[in-house]
């Protein structure tokens, strides 16, 4: 059984924390329209000496869905959540989770490690922990070191994805872990949310698809990729971050390279102690393979408002099988 504060969604989904792309004004937006808004911790940066952006990010964030909650009592909005990037080359990994427990952020998500200190600080606040992960093994990790549940990244997810089929992922998991269990890879209409809880995931985990949102904070080029780019576009690459992941082919050219021939980076290359990438590499845009179904750039709301409805002609379309 899921835990409250994951029941009641309009519909399965939790939007996934995208590195640059995810702020709070398209954090407000997902939440406001039903599904659990996300955004990394290390997108909130401020110069030295500036005030600290994550603490104003939570406040705006806070207030404003609160103002909603206050003016729409029978339509609350959802729960948002924070991802930390638990990685040792983290720097500003233990002054973050101190803000976020101080702001009893109500989901954490965590990646690239599970760390023990981070689930109890978020049940500390009364929060929950998510851990993303792409094999069975690490999932096991992660519950044994105390996460709430789990995100399986699959095939075809944007950003780090795993290399398994989502079928054969969640088939191993749910033969020991009865838990909340989300699903990400390539999960871009409703029709997809219902078939990853077909399977066995309680959740949809979705990213690519609000890339091409007015809220995104991402390039309007980067935005039209999206839209005029289909699975055929996505390229496996460990160069740019050190961790094999999903990347758009069209920005690889534009930078200069070959898509077809890439050099490879181990994770030995990882550091998030600034940017999680080179300069050199702001370009390279990322993405799961889903975005076929991305036909054009509109607000978050028209976007859920679309999944919402797919979602429920699919679940008519099987009952009439």
């Amino acid at each position: 059984m899921l835990p409250p504060i994951l029941q009641n969604l309009r519909i399965p989904v939790v939007a996934s924390p995208m590195f640059i792309v995810s702020g709070p004004d398209l954090v407000i937006a997902q939440c406001k329209a039903g599904i659990v808004g996300s955004f990394p911790a290390l997108n909130a940066r401020e110069k030295d000496g500036d005030p600290i952006q994550l603490e104003a990010w939570l406040t705006r964030i806070n207030e404003e869905l609160d103002r909603h909650n206050q003016s729409n009592p029978d339509h609350p909005a959802a729960p948002f959540a924070v991802n930390q990037i638990v990685h040792r080359s983290n720097a500003r990994l233990e002054r973050d989770i101190e803000i976020c427990h101080r702001y009893k952020v109500p989901i954490w998500i965590t990646s690239l490690g599970a760390r023990t200190e981070v689930n109890a600080a978020a049940h500390d606040c009364g929060g929950i922990a998510l851990h993303d992960i792409i094999n069975n093994v690490f999932a096991k990790k992660a519950v044994e070191k105390g996460a709430d549940g789990l995100i399986a990244v699959a095939a075809g997810a944007g950003g780090h994805a795993g290399p398994l089929s989502p079928f054969a992922l969640v088939q191993e998991i749910r033969e020991w872990f009865d838990g909340p269990l989300l699903l990400s890879g390539a999960i871009a209409t409703g029709g997809a949310v219902l078939a990853a809880q077909a399977m066995g995931a309680d959740l949809a985990y979705i990213g690519s698809p609000f890339i091409a949102t007015t809220e995104a904070h991402a390039p309007q080029e980067y935005k039209q990729m999206i839209v005029q780019s289909g699975a055929m576009d996505i390229v496996t690459s460990s160069l740019f971050t050190g961790v094999s992941g999903n990347y758009l082919a069209p920005s690889i050219r534009n930078a200069g390279m070959d898509p077809a021939n890439l050099e490879t980076a181990d994770a030995s290359s990882m550091n998030f102690g600034g940017d999680s990438k080179p300069k050199a590499w702001s370009t390279i845009w990322g993405s799961g393979q889903g975005i076929g179904a991305v036909k054009d750039v509109v607000p978050a709301a028209t976007r859920i408002d679309q999944l919402a409805a797919e979602y429920a002609a699919a679940k008519d379309r099987l009952a009439h099988l």
